[in-house]
């Protein structure tokens, strides 16, 4: 059986700002955008950043205790973070690397 490959879907949102979202074979939301843009050219940009070597990645534990990541571009915005929390940091990283993480 073929493995189920995520899929990247792009929308506006109640503002009319474009924003996508990365969603595994089961339809799960596995990462998103965390800003909305004007044009859609700009959002499926963000969404295909793959690797920058001067984004930086962050990875922490939310009040809850869940493991989380940020993606964050070198002029301070962040440009993607994870949609839930995992049990374990691990999870996280590997979440973040269908994201274009490479550690």
């Amino acid at each position: 059986m073929a493995a189920k490959k995520d899929s990247i879907e792009y929308y506006q949102d109640k503002r009319g700002e474009w924003r996508w979202r990365m969603v595994d074979g089961d339809g799960k939301v596995v990462g998103a955008a965390c800003e909305g843009y004007t044009g859609r050219a700009d959002c499926e940009a963000n969404a295909k950043r793959g690797k920058k070597g001067k984004d930086s990645w962050e990875f922490y534990q939310d009040r809850a205790g869940s493991w989380r990541w940020r993606r964050t571009a070198s002029n301070g915005k962040i440009v993607g973070a994870s949609t839930t929390g995992f049990k374990e940091r691990a999870d996280a990283v590997a979440n973040a690397t269908r994201q274009g993480y490479t550690g």
